[in-house]
């Protein structure tokens, strides 16, 4: 019993790690996007409002993808783990 609920914590755990890791891809994307914000409007300063505020809502929508990452993480580091040895106990009659 305390090794199921030893493996539950671990996966959880693990899972939340994993999650996380989907917190780079925002950072590379946004990266990128600013870059090439940067570029266009080196080349074209006429265009700065259009390209700013272009890149500014892609990189709101590209950010939602790390919150999502996060608000899992968290979910598995403190919801699940007490969800799952409740259901544990429930099936061994406890």
């Amino acid at each position: 019993m305390e090794l199921a609920i030893g493996i539950i914590l671990g996966m959880c755990a693990l899972g939340a790690g994993i999650a996380m890791i989907a917190g780079i891809g925002p950072g590379i994307g946004e990266g990128n996007a600013v870059s090439k914000a940067c570029e266009a409007i080196g080349r074209q300063p006429e265009s700065k409002s259009a390209v700013t505020s272009t890149m500014i809502m892609g990189c709101a929508i590209a950010e939602t993808t790390g919150i999502y990452a996060l608000v899992v993480a968290i979910l598995l580091i403190f919801v699940a783990p007490n969800t799952f040895v409740g259901v544990l106990l429930k099936a061994l009659g406890r």
